[in-house]
């Protein structure tokens, strides 16, 4: 038998280019390197003229907008307390929601809700009352028993999850024949520049929707999300607003409806008359965003109020960047003898620190309650931007802003509400959906407050006062805690965070 085909064959000994295939190999080289350096330089040119234009471009029309002034009887004040009492969420006081659900009963002529989170996902681990079902049930009954109402309601692509998945509470609303808009963000300015210039060249063009695989990090409980969706998440902009409108009054508040939400502490305010009309042009901007069409099938006839009596209320509606505006002028107001009230979710953004240190050096009382940031939906968190924000202030100030921390148990502190009071002249109040960081104040983010210009003397004057005397003080529970608990050396290293996130524009707040 021969074998001899079946022996391995020896292998070739090592190859070598020779002299010419060297020569050509090098002459290609620099050939390649002329063709990449210039389509290298021209993508970041590419990339920084994106960064400069969608920082900088026209707002949409309707967006950033200041109603005039107007004078009305009365303002009311909402708001939810969770405290501390040795269980793990803590006693609750709950005003908002119940008066959402009693604006939507009294309702007949149209409601326009717009609200960031609407959703019942959490995670495995927790129970949260059901609010956005009790929510949705109220609007689906609302509906059919006066069919020909107009009801719309607007919200974030956030309870979708940027398109993964979709949202079973929004689809039954919409089966019963409400208008449901989820508000497209991408004609707004970028707030992340460095990465939504990215992925405004090369990833927004495959969309978001498909079969979810990667794990859901905001509610484990939730469905899973595609990579396009987490790509869009990343560039954090959002329809932040949270506004009940109809023919009788609107309700501006900090809160969402919404399952995981349910325990945060949160405050609203209430008002009626012709400046709901200017509530409505807004929402009809944010739905033109989308091109849903019109909100509403026929014009507004709004509910006039009783005469104004001699020392009115003066309101305004705020969006976006005149939020920031009006929010400067209260703090530049501040003087001698006059006192700033601050309850904040997230405190950040630098003109505002700059006002307030500037408010204390001029002789005000400025008294900042704030969340301590160490929780989100029953999940840790690290404290930015608050706890190194509130060093900061207390350094610059020489310890004169007296900070005071919310005691937090699984909820949020999450109002967003300023109150300049003035006892020898116009105090002002501005509260709604907008944290005072840059995302939420300079046309970043869909975003709405009131504006309250009022007298020491008037009702309102003195449940604002009450309501942050009692939880600075704690009158009848511990509302709030010292400003060290929640500072030490870890602190000074989380300003560093802070700072190199705000540079960078990397932050979720």
């Amino acid at each position: 038998m021969n074998l001899s085909s079946s022996r391995p064959r020896s292998s070739p000994g090592p190859q070598f280019l020779t002299p010419k295939e060297i020569d050509r190999l090098n002459q290609k080289r620099p050939a390649l390197r002329r063709r990449l350096v210039p389509a290298a330089l021209l993508l970041v040119l590419w990339l920084i003229a994106v960064m400069i234009y969608q920082t900088h471009k026209a707002l949409p029309p309707g967006i950033s907008y200041e109603s005039p002034v107007y004078k009305v009887n009365d303002v009311a004040f909402w708001h939810d307390v969770t405290h501390a009492d040795g269980s793990p969420t803590g006693a609750q006081e709950s005003e908002i929601l119940p008066r959402i659900l009693q604006i939507i009963d009294e309702s007949r002529q149209f409601l326009v809700i717009d609200l960031f989170l609407f959703n019942d996902y959490t995670h495995t681990d927790q129970q949260f009352p059901a609010v956005s079902r009790q929510l949705a049930d109220k609007l689906i009954a609302h509906k059919t028993a006066y069919p020909d109402m107009d009801i719309a309601f607007i919200t974030d692509e956030v309870n979708t999850n940027y398109g993964s998945a979709p949202n079973a509470l929004l689809e039954e609303l919409q089966t019963a024949g409400i208008k449901v808009v989820l508000t497209d963000v991408d004609a707004l300015r970028d707030s992340t520049p460095a990465y939504s210039a990215v992925w405004r060249t090369f990833i927004q063009w495959f969309g978001q929707s498909g079969n979810g695989w990667i794990p859901n990090l905001m509610a484990s409980g939730g469905p899973d999300i595609t990579a396009r969706s987490y790509m869009k998440l990343l560039n954090v902009k959002a329809n932040h607003r949270k506004v009940i409108a109809s023919e009788n009054s609107a309700l501006v508040s900090s809160g969402n409806v919404h399952d995981a939400s349910a325990y945060h502490s949160n405050i609203a305010l209430e008002v009626s008359g012709p400046i709901i009309g200017d509530i409505l042009k807004t929402e009809q901007a944010a739905a033109d965003l989308s091109g849903a069409g019109p909100l509403l099938s026929k014009e507004p006839v709004f509910t006039e109020s009783a005469a104004v009596p001699s020392e009115p209320l003066e309101v305004r509606y705020l969006t976006e960047g005149k939020i920031y505006k009006y929010a400067l002028e209260a703090l530049a107001s501040a003087d001698q003898g006059d006192t700033v009230w601050m309850g904040m979710f997230y405190l950040a953004d630098e003109r505002i620190l700059d006002a307030l240190v500037d408010a204390s050096a001029r002789g005000a009382e400025v008294k900042l309650l704030l969340d301590p940031n160490q929780n989100a939906f029953g999940r840790d968190k690290i404290g930015i931007p608050n706890r190194p924000v509130a060093m900061n202030l207390n350094q610059r100030s020489d310890g004169a802003i007296s900070i005071r921390w919310y005691n937090t148990t699984m909820e949020q502190f999450h109002p967003k509400l300023l109150f300049v009071s003035k006892p020898g002249g116009s105090s002002t109040i501005l509260g709604g959906s907008t944290n005072f960081t840059l995302r939420n104040l300079d046309d970043y983010n869909l975003e709405n407050n009131l504006w309250v210009s009022l007298k020491q003397g008037q009702p309102l004057h003195q449940e604002m006062t009450n309501y942050f005397t009692r939880l600075w003080n704690n009158e009848g529970a511990e509302y709030s805690l010292p400003f060290e608990d929640y500072q030490g050396d870890i602190t000074k290293f989380k300003y560093l965070i802070f700072r190199l996130q705000t540079w960078l524009g990397f932050t979720t707040f």
